[in-house]
This record gives structure tokens, sequence and C-alpha cells, in this order.
């Protein structure tokens, strides 16, 4: 995001704030016994093989977020498949376009995709803006499109950017309120917004993002956690997901 807003960032300082953001999200998880998919680029998967080891051997899915998240291409679907194989050992099932940009489902699928995570159908000006595309999870192609979760009748947005900026309480009563009327719920975070921003004005990030970000972030999703749980949801990664709709 740094490098949007014209910051000479590089690759090597980034990776330090993914890999600490990451350890964050996985100290959480691990807190609360809870697995997640953690869509990775080929890029951070070369370049932070400890952070890749331990999302491994904690029980959680990597699924591709293609190769550089700054310029993705449509060679990415296969190279960061690839890629992630060999150095994960495992098959990857799912995929999630950088920065939510359109894909083409015929490419997902002739890679080997079993499921596509790129679609944000919000009421958002923008790329987001997918009014005309179910709202939840539905099959195309032959994979699985899993949209972000939004809100019924006015798809309000409940990604990364809702929980930094509105009142918990709003935020969590959305969450349930769309667990009632879908009977699931998904949503996702970047390793990034669990590093202390507001210490670095040279990100020259917007306020809506750096609010709330580090420290308070991680207690915004270790509290979301932790209110699920305690109304007996179950935790889930995408694979399980898919798998249990086929």
């Amino acid at each position: 995001m740094p490098r949007e807003h014209g910051v000479d960032y590089s690759l090597e300082e980034g990776m330090n704030v993914s890999v600490e953001g990451t350890n964050i999200i996985l100290d959480i998880l691990k807190r609360n016994d809870v697995r997640a998919t953690l869509f990775c680029t080929a890029n951070f998967a070369i370049n932070a093989p400890k952070t890749m080891k331990r999302i491994l051997n904690e029980g959680h899915e990597v699924a591709s977020h293609g190769v550089d998240h700054f310029e993705p291409k449509e060679t990415d679907f296969a190279k960061s498949k690839e890629i992630l194989e060999k150095i994960t050992n495992t098959k990857i099932m799912g995929y999630r376009q950088p920065r939510m940009f359109p894909v083409k489902d015929c490419e997902i699928r002739r890679v080997g995709y079993a499921y596509n995570s790129s679609l944000n159908p919000a009421f958002i000006p923008g790329r987001y803006m997918n009014l005309n595309t179910p709202r939840t999870y539905f099959e195309k192609d032959g994979v699985v499109q899993i949209p972000a979760s939004v809100t019924p009748t006015v798809r309000f947005p409940l990604f990364w950017l809702s929980l930094h900026n509105l009142p918990e309480n709003i935020y969590h009563r959305m969450v349930r309120r769309t667990l009632k009327k879908d009977n699931y719920f998904t949503t996702y975070f970047h390793p990034w917004e669990f590093y202390e921003l507001n210490n670095h004005p040279e990100f020259k990030m917007p306020f809506i993002i750096k609010r709330n970000s580090g420290q308070k972030m991680a207690q915004r999703l270790d509290h979301l956690i932790k209110m699920l749980k305690d109304r007996n949801h179950t935790f889930i990664t995408y694979a399980e997901f898919v798998n249990s709709i086929r």
C-alpha cells in the first residue's frame, strides 16, 4: 500500500512488516484454538520460510494470493500455485486475487484450483461494486466462488476495513445478522494491519487504514473470535468449507 501512495518501498521492508503481522495473527489463532486459511503470495512464501513452516505446523491452510501483490499478472495463477506447492509440499486448492482485481474463471479452473475467493460483492464504488453477482457462495465453471461476506439487503462489507473503523458492538451485530441469514460468515485481514502503522508516517497510509491498527487491531480480532466461539460457532478453512458443500 505505501507504493500505491508513491512511497519507495522495498520487498525486504514489506517482508519485515508482513512477517511480524502474520506472527501476531498466528498467535491470536493459536490462543483461541482456531485454524484459518492464509492466502500467501509466492514472494512471501519464498522470503518467509520460518513463518510458512509455522503456518503449516499449526494446522492452517495455505492458499494462493498470486506472486507479487502490487502488480498481479495473469500468469500468476499457475506460477504461484507451482511455487507454493513446492514450498509447502501440499496441494493448493484456492486462489484470491491481490487487491480483489477481476480474474478469468476459466484460467482458475484450468490451473486446477477448487475455489476462488476474489469477489467482494459489496455496495462500494469502484471494483468492489459487484451488485449483479450472488452475495453468497456459488459454483461457476466448475470452481466454487466464495465471496467475502456482506450484510443481507444493503450489502454492507464486513471485511477488514469495517472492523478497523466501526464500533465493535455494531460490527459484531452485523456479523451475527449475516450468520443467521447465510449460515456461514467469511472475512479477511492483512498482516500489515497488525503492525503499528501510526508509528510510521513515512508510509503515508490514510487515516481510515491506520485507525485501530497494531495492538488495537489484534485486540479486535481476538474479541471477534471470542464472540463467535462464545456462541458455539465453528471455525474451518476454505478447503474444508468447499469439501462440506460438494
